[in-house]
């Protein structure tokens, strides 16, 4: 699925002050998913996201100038991590999320990366990642964790 064209997406980049704002977002948009498996925890929530957060790779994901998600890409030795990505449920199911997956893959691409996510079990995220190109390579007890190899480029001799 592609976002509507008439849709006016763009990325702001996050800073450290945007650290409670980001939190209650993923809050809200993870609440129904972990609610469903008995493992809302908010206190919990804090304590992961504050253990991970990196203004420096987060960026808004900003619809018609009003912030309704986050993206966290984080840069690894041989990949990249999709550390976060959350869109607010009344903003859901719209085209968003995968406008801004297919510009993760796309940055994934140009550098020859592949791109990696973990999703809990159980979430709507999992059919999500699968329909973006994602193969499942491991299952924990609460998340799934998937790859997306970039295409090879192939050299014009």
């Amino acid at each position: 699925m592609t976002a509507d064209p008439h849709l006016a997406i763009t990325f702001e980049p996050a800073v450290t002050e945007d650290f409670e704002a980001l939190l209650a977002l993923r809050i809200e948009a993870m609440r129904e998913s972990l609610e469903r498996i008995g493992r809302f925890d908010p206190m919990r929530a804090r304590e992961r996201f504050t253990a991970g957060f990196s203004p420096i790779h987060t960026r808004h994901i900003l619809l018609a100038d009003e912030r309704v998600g986050f993206v966290v890409v984080k840069p690894q030795d041989d990949a990249v991590l999709l550390d976060h990505l959350y869109i607010l449920p009344r903003a859901q199911a719209r085209g968003i999320g995968a406008w801004v997956i297919g510009q993760v893959l796309a940055d994934a691409a140009a550098v020859g990366r592949e791109v990696r996510v973990g999703a809990l079990r159980g979430s709507r995220s999992n059919d999500f990642y699968q329909r973006a190109g994602f193969t499942l390579v491991e299952q924990a007890e609460f998340d799934n964790y998937y790859v997306w190899a970039a295409p090879s480029r192939s050299r014009h001799v």
